[in-house]
């Protein structure tokens, strides 16, 4: 599946491209803490581990507790897992061969 077409523009392209530059883990927090509040950064990675739990079928209430995110935010990563535009099941399975 494709990306979303109203996502993509040039200063999207740009802003990915420089992500693409990252070279460490140390070089990510220096460039994110920059560019987005701790909010915004701490909220990406709530809903990457919520992506984690549901595929390990955890329950909305273990996730819920586990991760501080309201059951609409898991619903909304639910939907993004299941009829998204598969950029959760990409990463998800890299991580996982990562860990292999």
């Amino acid at each position: 599946m494709s990306s979303d077409e109203r996502l993509q523009n040039p200063l999207t392209d740009a802003l990915f491209e420089a992500v693409l530059l990252l070279k460490s883990k140390e070089e990510c927090y220096r460039f994110f803490e920059d560019i987005a509040t701790i909010a915004e950064i701490k909220a990406l990675a709530q809903r990457l581990e919520v992506a984690k739990m549901l595929q390990k079928n955890e329950t909305y209430t273990a996730i819920g507790e586990a991760t501080g995110v309201s059951t609409a935010t898991i619903s909304r990563v639910k939907r993004c897992l299941n009829f998204g535009a598969d950029g959760y099941q990409m990463i998800l399975r890299r991580l996982l061969e990562q860990n292999d």
